[in-house]
Parts: structure tokens; C-alpha cells; sequence
């Protein structure tokens, strides 16, 4: 029992973990897709990450010591021979009685695979709204895709086969995901459909402090995300090539790091459509802007560009001093959003106002007919 408690921790631990790392990517997401957040779809999201990394624990964790790692003589080792669980069965449980029988390891062998991709079934079709031949379907690609890295020894990593390869796994892991689909009606009922949502999209709603606050928490979850993206993509370049890595203090990382995404993240936006940040497009928010000219600049320089601008400085010269005064810099704009009916700092000093894109969108469709008539 105890093969079987372990992966279910590393699925929960490792499971919190992917989803605390695609968190905020989830919720943009989300709102995009649905214009609105869902309590009950995000922890929706949170059931699927912890078992999907406890499903890849249960069937191929823990990796072995190559050096340890004996194979067969044929090179592979891979059970062929359909429902010849029925036979091990039979075999293992002679002369026990009926409970013996259900307590066995062969049986309960059989009775996990099935259950292990029950929720594979209940998730694709009610979570992912996918009908029951698809969820079957891709229930049926998953198992196939674990018992091949099986076989395969991880893709040739391992010189043979360090698992079992059971064709009968295969078959229960399908029927797992059947009887997964088949429930998960009643499983999963209290979960809002992707067509329901999606049908209230458009809808516009009212522009909330969190709204705002979840605006600016994409805003530089995106700027970060990049960031990190750039300068990993740039060193490995470097590595490809047969380059030297620099240094802490490079000033091509800290451009990469700081100044590119700071751009992308909020200047090409402000330049772009409504002017809104990527984090406010997010979350269908846009600048309202007063009869005089746009300061889209401006609004993109007062805080997003004044915080790069301190990060890439303290990457540059090296002192406490950026990192308060960009911390401080965060805080007050943070604090500013509720204590400005949602202006936030930048909306104060450049005399803009944040709407909802789809009233906005809603008022210019009306205008227009008004016209036409």
C-alpha cells in the first residue's frame, strides 16, 4: 500500500505547485474566455493540476538508478496478452473466499487502474465539456502515451523497460475513463459549463477594486513571465553556440530581463487599440479618456514604466535603494485603486477613468444606430 501513498503526495505537493505557478495565468484566462471569474471553475483548475501531476507519479515515478537498473533479457518487458489480469487472478486467490478474493493484490491491482482514470472521464467531460467518445478517446491516448514511456524505458533514456508495459492496463485505465465520463453528470454537477459562460461573455459588469487589483497582479506576473523567458532563451543561446555566459551584471540580460517585457507589457499596449495594459485587457477593463488628447504614454510611463525603469536601474547599480523605492512604488499604486473609486494612480494623474471594454463597446454600437437612423 504504501507504492500507492506516496505518489499521492507528490501528486498533491507537486499538484499545488503547478497550480500556484499557473495561477494567475488561469485566472487571465479565465476571464477572457468567460468575462468573469468563477470560484468554482478555478478550484476546478486546482483538482485538475493535482492529478495530473499525481497521475504522472502513480505511473512513472520514482525513476531508477540507471546504474542499478537490470533488464531483461529480451531488451523489454511488455505483457501482450489481453485481460490476463483474469488468469492472475484466478491464480493468486485459489482457494481464498470471496473476500479474500477482493482483498487480493492481483484484484486490487485491476480495481485501481480502473479508478486511477475515473477522474480523467469525470474532468474531460464536465470540467472540459467534451462528450463521452472523446473523453473515452483521449482517457484511451493518455494510457497509451504512459505504457509506451514505460516500454520504451522513458523515450530510450533507459536502456529497457524499467516497468511493467501491461496491455491490460491499457484496457482498465480505458474503461476508467468510460465509467469517468458516464458520471460525471452526477459527479460534477455543481460545475458551470463552458457554453453557459461563454453565452454571458459580452456582458459588461462593474468595475470592482479586486477586478482592478487582479488587473495590475497580470500586468506584472506578465512582465516577470517574460522577463524570466528572454534571458533564459538568450543563455541558451550562448550555451548553443559555444558562447561564455556573462555575468550577474550583463547588461544584455538585464535589457532582456527589464526593458523588452517592460515594452511589450506596457508601452506597445498603450500605443495599441483602447491604450488598456495587458493585465486590464484581461479582464476587459479599458482607459475612459477625457475630451482632451490621450496621454497613453503617460499612463504607461507613471507606473508600469517608472517600475521597470527602477528594476533595470537596481540590476544595473546595485543598491537597496531601487528595490525600496520600486516596492514603495507598487504599494502605492496598489493602495491607491480603492482610495480613488478604481482610478489608480495612473488613471489620477493623467484624468483617466477605467470602464468596462464591453459597455464601452455596447455605448459605440448604440451611437452608431442612433446615427444610421
Amino acid at each position: 500500500m504504501g507504492e500507492w501513498v506516496w505518489p499521492a503526495y507528490v501528486g498533491v505537493l507537486g499538484g499545488v505547485l503547478l497550480f500556484a505557478m499557473f495561477m494567475v495565468p488561469i485566472i487571465a484566462v479565465q476571464y477572457r474566455m468567460y468575462g468573469r471569474f468563477t470560484w468554482r471553475r478555478f478550484l476546478g483548475a486546482a483538482g485538475l493540476s493535482v492529478y495530473g501531476v499525481a497521475l504522472v507519479a502513480y505511473t512513472l515515478l520514482p525513476l531508477p538508478d540507471p546504474a542499478l537498473l537490470q533488464c531483461p533479457l529480451g531488451g523489454s518487458s511488455f505483457q501482450a496478452v489481453p485481460f490476463q489480469f483474469l488468469d492472475d487472478i484466478q491464480r493468486e486467490t485459489a482457494g481464498l473466499g470471496i473476500t479474500g478474493t477482493l482483498a487480493s493484490r492481483a484484484t486490487l491491482q485491476v480495481v485501481f487502474n480502473v479508478v486511477l482514470f475515473i477522474p480523467w472521464g469525470v474532468i474531460a467531460r464536465r470540467y472540459l465539456s467534451w462528450n463521452i467518445p472523446v473523453s473515452v478517446l483521449t482517457g484511451a491516448i493518455a494510457s497509451g502515451l504512459i505504457e509506451t514511456t514505460q516500454f520504451t524505458g522513458l523515450w530510450g533514456i533507459y536502456d529497457c523497460s524499467y516497468r511493467l508495459a501491461d496491455v491490460d492496463d491499457f484496457i482498465t485505465n480505458t474503461l476508467g475513463a468510460l465509467i469517468g465520463a458516464l458520471i460525471a453528470p452526477l459527479v460534477l454537477w455543481f460545475m458551470p459549463q463552458r457554453g453557459e459562460l461563454r453565452a454571458s461573455r459580452c456582458q459588461s459588469r462593474p468595475v470592482t477594486v479586486w477586478r482592478r487589483w487582479l488587473g495590475m497582479i497580470i500586468d506584472y506576473a506578465a512582465l516577470t513571465f517574460l522577463g524570466f523567458a528572454f534571458v533564459v532563451t538568450y543563455r541558451t543561446a550562448l550555451l548553443t553556440l559555444g558562447a561564455e555566459l556573462p555575468g550577474k551584471d550583463d547588461t544584455t540580460s538585464l535589457v532582456l530581463m527589464h526593458l523588452v517585457p517592460g515594452f511589450l507589457a506596457f508601452y506597445l499596449p498603450a500605443l495599441v487599440g483602447s491604450g488598456a495594459s495587458l493585465g486590464q485587457r484581461a479582464v476587459w477593463l479599458q482607459p475612459q479618456w477625457p475630451a482632451t488628447r490621450r496621454r497613453t504614454l503617460l499612463r504607461a510611463s507613471v507606473t508600469g514604466g517608472l517600475y521597470v525603469t527602477l528594476t533595470f536601474l537596481g540590476g544595473l547599480y546595485p543598491s537597496a535603494v531601487f528595490g525600496l523605492l520600486s516596492g514603495l512604488l507598487l504599494l502605492v499604486a496598489f493602495v491607491a485603486v480603492p482610495l480613488t473609486k478604481s482610478r489608480g494612480l495612473s488613471g489620477l494623474l493623467t484624468g483617466t477613468q477605467m470602464v468596462d471594454a464591453r459597455e464601452n463597446a455596447r455605448r459605440r454600437v448604440a451611437g452608431s444606430a442612433v446615427q444610421a437612423d
